[in-house]
C-alpha cells in the first residue's frame, strides 16, 4: 500500500484528481457519470447534434424499429422501401419475394423504382404487396399527392407502414437538400391518408412520452433510458407516430 501511495504522490496533480487509491492495493478510475436532469434540462447546446448515434442507438429509432417489429408479419411478397432495403430484408425475411428501393435520384445506391412519390405515373397501379416509408413524409411539401400515389401502387389486401417524427429537431441536412416541412400529429396524419384509403383501414400508434422526448432532441441514446421509460407512451408527447394502412379489396 505504502508503495501504491508513493507511486500515487508522484502522478501530475491532473491526473491525481482523477484516481483515488482505495484498500488492498488497488487504483479505481471514476468512471463518467451519466447527466443529471438539471443537466439534461438546462442547458442550450444539446448532448449531441447526431441523435445520439454516436452514444448508442437513436431514441427515434428505437421506437421506428419497435412498430415495424409489431407489424413484421405484413412485410412480405413484393415490398417497396424509400432508399434502401434495409428494413425490408431485416423484418421480412423469407416473406419477401421480391424487394425494391425507390428513390429520386437513378445514381442512388440500390436503386430499382426511380420515381417522385409526388406524381409517379411510371409506377404501375396494385404492384406491391408491401410499402415501408419511415421517415420520409417530412421532406416532402404535397403530402395529399404521395397518399393517393401510395394507395394507388399497393395491391389489394396490401399494407402500407409508415413513421414519421411527431415531436422531434429540424434535420438540417435533409432539410438543405429536400426541405424538412412537417412534424405531424396522429389527427394531421388520418387527415392526409383517410381520403385514398377506406373508413376503418387506418390504425395510428403514438411513441414516446415527455421524457423520452427530451431525451430524443438533447441527443440521448435509448441504451441511456431503461425500457419502462421509453416504453411508456403519452400520446400528448409523440416522438413518433406509426401508421399501418391496409387497401380494402373492391
Amino acid at each position: 500500500m505504502a508503495f501504491v501511495r508513493s507511486l500515487y504522490a508522484r502522478f501530475p496533480l491532473e491526473l491525481r484528481n482523477r484516481i483515488r487509491p482505495l484498500k488492498h492495493a488497488r487504483i479505481v478510475f471514476d468512471a463518467p457519470s451519466a447527466p443529471t436532469p438539471r443537466e439534461i434540462l438546462w442547458r442550450t447546446e444539446p448532448v449531441s447534434r447526431l441523435y445520439g448515434s454516436e452514444r448508442g442507438t437513436p431514441i427515434d429509432r428505437y421506437y421506428i424499429e419497435q412498430f415495424l417489429g409489431k407489424h413484421a408479419t405484413d412485410i412480405r411478397g413484393r415490398v417497396l422501401e424509400i432508399q434502401e432495403n434495409d428494413y425490408t430484408t431485416r423484418f421480412g425475411g423469407d416473406r419477401v419475394v421480391q424487394s425494391d428501393v425507390l428513390h429520386i435520384d437513378p445514381g442512388h445506391p440500390g436503386v430499382t423504382v426511380v420515381a417522385d412519390l409526388c406524381d409517379a405515373p411510371k409506377i404501375a397501379s396494385s404492384s406491391f404487396d408491401c410499402i415501408i416509408l419511415t421517415q420520409t413524409l417530412f421532406v416532402i411539401p404535397d403530402l395529399p399527392a404521395v397518399a393517393e400515389t401510395l394507395a394507388r401502387i399497393l395491391k389489394p389486401d396490401g399494407i402500407l407502414l409508415v413513421t414519421t417524427g411527431g415531436i422531434s429537431r429540424i434535420c438540417h441536412h435533409e432539410d438543405e437538400l429536400w426541405g424538412h416541412y412537417w412534424n405531424l400529429t396522429r389527427r394531421s396524419i388520418e387527415l392526409v391518408f383517410a381520403g385514398p384509403f377506406a373508413e376503418g383501414m387506418l390504425e395510428i400508434e403514438s411513441y414516446g412520452n415527455v421524457l423520452s422526448a427530451i431525451c430524443s432532441l438533447q441527443g440521448l441514446s435509448a441504451e441511456e433510458l431503461d425500457a419502462t421509460e421509453l416504453d411508456l407512451r403519452d400520446e400528448l408527447y409523440p416522438v413518433i407516430l406509426g401508421l399501418r394502412a391496409s387497401k380494402r379489396r373492391v
